[in-house]
């Protein structure tokens, strides 16, 4: 990391410690979405909270002062091995390269020569298994991987003045919202979920009992598939008209909600219904305590909208939740010492955390919060209390100088990664009643938002010392926001969050056992937790911890809509298609059955140099470092770009392959998902495995059109599937054509004549 260091930056780093040296191991990169390094202060971001909370009395006001960068973040600076290019990213567009930089740099091939065992060992630490996503790339091509996050300040701040304030234990009800609450209804779909009690015959059946399933179609939502392990499977319709008193709200959502989902509701419905079509139907899942998963949620279309109605949820049962502590701590103060039965004020978990939500980027955190805010205040004159607003604003905002002026992407690329993108947090944040108490210690906390990146480096692993998941013990809903978004991060972090959901806690963090719910105290809570997965796509490993880790008493919701058109449909060149299909006997066993029939059956038709120009897409970087390593063995003419690769390593790889002077060229997904690069030169093109996002084949497919030498006559594009791979299948090339392709042994040719 230090090759381009001087003699001084030496002596400086020699003075760091060892706990230092670390740190600026694992977090000296920046993100590699900017590809380039700034040496300004970062600024405060543009993202505003609401006008009227825009104060708030609790701040001290040494948080509104600006920070100074410190030495250490000057070092920091001078270290880092990043190209200092000031060109935009958009040069792909206008040229493929520059021929100086290129002699300059020389072959890439010589930066990453790795063994299988370095490569694996690598991949290990880009799973934290220790701390974090290490930004030492040494052993790949430079950079860190996307999803490396930004650097933390050494000792993690957590608001410690006001605890009192926002003690559950020593605070009470209000007197104005005395006999308000929607807690003695007894209609009410919290009471009835949280005071219901499980028998424990029924918990034994869960692990026997087969799965219960009834489909049902709703008009918005479409084809819905109700299950159960429990002997008991509700099935409802929606209602045509939602009254909000009906729905229970707690004081004040009812009144501020209107206001708050306002920019969502047009035409003449706007003063009827205070939901949109697509948030009714949601929230009556959600309100029903029942767990959900929606694979249709875009950050483009209606994730803003979707947002909003779960935000409204988890504060809904925040307020109930913090409301039936408080009202039980009114009642036991005016009580006499002895009287009354204890197991009446059975009203908490084991620890305060109740809601767990998880979001792939700081700037939708920013947004969560802005939602709660808002959804506390309304019109309401009276503000509310914000602790520590200005600090969360400047850590989780953004600056609009950061990102490249002129950077041309999709649309959707730009919904994903608008605002700060960093992955590496997390934050507790504590209501009670008016007021939000923002980097609220965990076991202080009612809300927890964090990354997967952000709770793996909390929870830990096996071994390591200092590791902590008791928070986690008594959370009754959780929320995994985006999911197909840590299918492109690491999604080895949200297996291990849910292998850490709602385990019993080594420690009591000084709870009040007498006013613990007894389905808590058995280590019942997995069967009380409502899970929320919200995802663009439908994926195996998404549909996996669905199936295995959502075991909710009420039962699953899946929403199961075929897509009859698949992407292909979308492809705007001349283009013939080759599915080939390879056979492997079970699931285990497709990653080396798919490499043989590549290695033997596909690689050999292109070999010829009349094949030049082929690009390989490669989904999993797994398979990429096989191939690579195969490649390298049988010293054929290739180049590759990878997530880990550098810029200048991206240039020399585009201008080789863009002028035949190599013909092969691997390109990884996650690549593809953070960068959006036109590749240039096209002409042969290869789907090692079907790409996980479908709008992905026709972007890849799409590419050629940028050659427009002539050669459209010679272009060819080959796909391998398996049995296995039906879901990504039907949403490439349509439901009926995927069903008779798995049903049939034969490889298909499709030709696909373009749009215009």
């Amino acid at each position: 990391m230090g090759k381009r260091g001087s003699r001084s930056q030496s002596q400086l780093l020699s003075t760091l410690t060892k706990k230092q040296k670390k740190h600026l191991r694992d977090f000296g990169e920046e993100h590699p979405f900017y590809d380039r390094v700034s040496r300004k202060e970062a600024k405060p971001q543009i993202c505003q909270l609401s006008e009227s909370s825009d104060t708030s009395g609790s701040e001290s006001e040494a948080e509104s002062e600006p920070e100074q960068v410190s030495g250490y973040h000057k070092l920091l600076a001078t270290l880092k091995n990043v190209s200092e290019e000031d060109e935009d990213e958009e040069e792909e567009e206008d040229s493929v390269a520059d021929e100086a930089e290129i002699n300059s740099e020389g072959d890439d091939d010589d930066d990453d020569d790795v063994s299988v065992e370095e490569e694996t060992a690598a991949v290990s630490t880009e799973r934290h298994e220790n701390v974090a996503l290490s930004a030492d790339s040494e052993g790949k091509d430079g950079e860190g991987p996307p999803g490396t996050s930004q650097q933390e300040s050494p000792e993690e701040f957590t608001d410690a003045k006001h605890e009192t304030l926002f003690s559950l234990e020593t605070n009470f009800l209000e007197e104005e919202n005395r006999g308000s609450s929607s807690l003695n209804a007894s209609q009410d779909t919290f009471l009835q979920h949280v005071n219901k009690e499980l028998k424990e015959e029924e918990i034994q059946a869960v692990a026997t009992n087969s799965k219960t399933t009834h489909q049902l179609k709703w008009p918005v939502l479409g084809q819905l598939v109700f299950s159960s392990k429990f002997e008991k499977l509700e099935t409802f319709k929606p209602s045509k008209d939602v009254d909000l008193e009906a729905l229970h709200l707690q004081k004040p959502l009812g009144s501020t909600w209107a206001k708050t989902n306002n920019q969502f509701l047009s035409g003449p419905k706007k003063s009827s219904s205070p939901f949109t079509p697509l948030q009714k139907e949601l929230f009556l899942i959600m309100n029903s305590y029942q767990d959900l998963f929606y694979p249709e949620r875009t950050a483009l279309k209606n994730g803003e909208e979707i947002r909003h109605v779960y935000c409204l949820h988890v504060l809904n049962h925040v307020l109930k939740a913090n409301a039936h502590v408080l009202g039980n701590n009114s009642r036991r103060r005016s009580q006499k010492l002895g009287v009354g039965n204890d197991d009446d004020f059975r009203d908490q978990g084991l620890t305060r955390p109740k809601v767990l939500i998880v979001v792939p980027f700081r700037e939708a955190a920013l947004r969560v919060v802005q939602l709660f805010i808002s959804l506390l205040e309304g019109d309401s004159k009276k503000k509310i209390i914000v602790s520590n607003k200005k600090r969360f604003k400047g850590e989780y905002g953004s600056d609009p100088e950061e990102r490249p002026p002129n950077l041309k992407r999709p649309e959707d690329y730009e919904a994903v990664f608008a605002g700060n993108i960093d992955d590496h947090f997390r934050i507790g944040v504590a209501v009670l009643q008016r007021s939000i108490r923002l980097y609220a210690p965990f076991y202080s906390s009612d809300i927890l938002i964090a990354s997967p990146l952000g709770l793996r480096t909390v929870i830990g692993g096996e071994g390591e010392k200092k590791r902590d998941f008791d928070f986690l013990s008594s959370i009754e809903l959780l929320i995994i926001d985006q999911a197909d978004i840590y299918l492109m991060q690491n999604w080895e972090h949200v297996l291990h969050l849910m292998n850490h959901m709602n385990l019993l806690p080594l420690d009591s963090h000084g709870v009040d056992f007498s006013r613990v719910r007894m389905w808590s105290l058995n280590n019942w809570s997995k069967y009380y937790r409502q899970t929320l997965i919200l995802g663009a796509l439908q994926d195996a490993q998404i549909n996996s911890v669905f199936n295995k880790y959502c075991i909710n008493f009420q039962g699953q919701v899946a929403v199961r809509n075929v897509l009859m058109t698949g992407s292909i449909n979308h492809v705007l060149v001349q283009l013939p298609h080759v599915f080939q299909r390879m056979e492997a006997e079970n699931l285990a066993l497709v990653i080396d059955a798919r490499f043989n029939f590549f290695v033997n059956k596909i690689l050999p038709q292109y070999r010829d140099a009349v094949m030049s120009h082929t690009l390989i897409y490669v989904p999993s970087y797994f398979d990429f470092v096989r191939l690579r390593n195969y490649f390298k063995k049988e010293e054929l003419n290739f180049t590759h770009i990878c997530e880990y690769t550098r810029k200048s390593g991206v240039s020399r790889a585009r201008h080789f392959f863009f002028q035949g002077e190599k013909q092969f060229l691997l390109l990884t997904e996650r690549f593809h998902f953070y960068k959006r690069y036109t590749i240039k030169g096209i002409r042969n093109l290869i789907f090692y495995e079907l790409p996980t996002y479908p709008h992905f084949y026709s972007e890849i497919c799409n590419m050629l059109k940028a050659t427009n030498r002539g050669e459209e006559a010679t272009w060819t594009c080959t796909v391998l599937y398996s049995k296995y791979d039906a879901q990504r299948l039907a949403a490439v090339v349509g439901v009926e054509r995927a069903a008779q392709m798995l049903q049939s042994n034969k490889n298909v040719h499709l030709f696909i004549t373009g749009e215009k």
